[in-house]
C-alpha cells in the first residue's frame, strides 16, 4: 500500500512558520506583522513545537526575547537560519505522506503561485532546514509545481481542489486534468478527486487555492465559504461552488455533513482594492482549530459553525486584518509536521 497525503488532523509534532523581516513584502506592516506572529508562536508553543525559518538579516535575540517576555514557551520554538523571500509556509512548506510503516515529507516546487512573484529562496527553505539536521523523517524533492494551500485531503486518498489552480498552465504548463491527476497518485497516494470549478475570492492571487473555499473538518465533513448577499460579486461563483459540494459523495456513497461559513464583509486595502478574508483559512493544530478572525459582525457566527463540528478541539480567533492585507490569512502562513517529522522531537 502507497503512503497517502496525510490529513491536517493527523498527529503534529509541530507547525513551521517563515518569520517576517524587512526585505518582504511586509516591509509597509512589519511591526504588525510581527505581533501577529508574536501571537501565533505564543499560542502554538503551548500546544507542540514551532519550527521558524527565520532570514539571517533578523535579530534573533530580540525575537526569542519577546516571545519569552509575551510567555511563549521556547522550549517549543526551534529556529533555523535561513534565507526566505516570503512567509506563506502552507505554500512552500513540506507536504507529508504516511503509512504504517512511516512518515515522509514531500519538497514540491514552489513557484510562487505561477511566477507573480520572486521565490527562488522559499524554494530552498526545506532543504536549507534539513541540511541543518531539522526533519527527522526523509525530505524528497519531487520535480512538480505545487502548494499545500492548494490541496485537501479526508486522510484516506480523497483529494478536494480547484481546477483553476492546478490546471492553470502557470504551474505545470501543458498538463492537463488527466496528467495532473496522475502526479497526485503517484506522489500523494490520491485515488478520489473532488474537483471545484467554480469559487474564487477578490485579491486572492493564488489562482482559488482550496484552502480559501472549502476545508475538510473530519473525513465526513467539509466547512466552506457561503455568500448570502445577492448583490455581492463573490454571490454566483460560491453559489455555484456550494452546488457541487452538495453534489460530492464520500467513498462510502454518503453525502458529506457541510458547514457554511459566513462570507465577511468587503474589507479593501488603502488603496481601495478588495482584500480575500475568509473563515475557511483556519489551521487544525492537536488540540485547537484557529481560526481567522477579522473583526467582523460575522466572526461569532464563524466561531459557532466550526465549534460545533470541532469535537474535543476547542475552537480559538486569531485576528487576521493584517495577514489579508498581503492577500493570505492564517492557513497560508502555516504549515503543520505530523509526529514524526522533526529529529529529537
Amino acid at each position: 500500500m502507497s503512503k497517502k497525503l496525510l490529513a491536517e488532523w493527523y498527529p503534529q509534532d509541530a507547525i513551521q512558520v517563515a518569520w517576517p523581516h524587512a526585505g518582504t513584502d511586509w516591509v509597509r506592516l512589519l511591526a504588525d506583522i510581527e505581533a501577529f506572529y508574536y501571537e501565533l508562536v505564543d499560542i502554538l508553543s503551548h500546544q507542540q513545537q514551532v519550527v521558524i525559518a527565520a532570514d539571517p538579516s533578523l535579530d534573533s535575540e530580540r525575537i526569542q526575547g519577546e516571545l519569552a517576555r509575551r510567555g511563549a514557551n521556547l522550549g517549543n520554538v526551534r529556529w533555523f537560519v535561513v534565507a526566505t523571500d516570503n512567509t506563506w509556509a502552507r505554500d512552500h512548506g513540506p507536504i507529508s505522506i504516511g503509512d504504517a510503516a512511516g512518515i515522509e515529507l514531500l519538497d514540491f516546487e514552489f513557484n510562487a503561485w505561477g511566477d507573480k512573484y520572486g521565490s527562488r529562496l522559499d524554494n530552498a527553505i526545506n532543504r536549507e532546514i534539513n541540511r541543518q539536521h531539522g526533519y527527522g523523517a526523509p525530505l524528497r524533492h519531487v520535480d512538480f509545481v505545487l502548494e499545500g494551500g492548494s490541496i485537501e485531503t479526508d486522510g484516506e486518498g480523497t483529494l478536494l481542489s480547484t481546477t483553476t489552480c492546478l490546471l492553470n498552465p502557470n504551474r505545470n504548463q501543458g498538463m492537463n486534468l488527466a496528467a495532473v491527476e496522475a502526479q497526485l497518485r503517484q506522489h500523494l497516494g490520491i485515488e478520489r478527486f473532488l474537483w471545484l470549478r467554480h469559487g474564487h475570492l477578490a485579491g486572492d492571487d493564488t489562482d482559488a487555492h482550496i484552502d480559501t473555499l472549502a476545508r475538510f473538518v473530519d473525513a465526513d465533513t467539509i466547512a466552506y465559504v457561503q455568500c448570502s448577499d445577492r448583490a455581492d460579486e463573490h454571490y454566483r461563483g460560491l453559489a455555484q461552488m456550494e452546488a457541487q459540494l452538495q453534489d460530492f459523495r464520500r467513498a462510502d456513497g454518503q453525502v458529506y455533513r457541510l458547514v457554511p461559513l459566513p462570507l465577511p464583509q468587503a474589507i479593501t486595502s488603502a488603496s481601495g482594492e478588495r482584500l480575500p478574508a475568509t473563515y475557511a483559512n483556519f489551521l487544525i493544530t492537536n488540540r485547537s482549530i484557529l481560526l481567522p478572525v477579522y473583526g467582523d459582525p460575522a466572526d461569532q457566527q464563524a466561531i459557532a459553525a466550526l465549534a460545533a463540528v470541532s469535537g474535543e478541539r476547542a475552537v480559538v480567533p486569531i485576528n487576521c486584518r493584517t495577514p489579508i492585507e498581503e492577500f493570505g490569512s492564517l492557513h497560508c502562513l502555516t504549515m503543520q509536521l505530523p509526529e514524526g517529522a522533526l529529529s529529537h522531537a
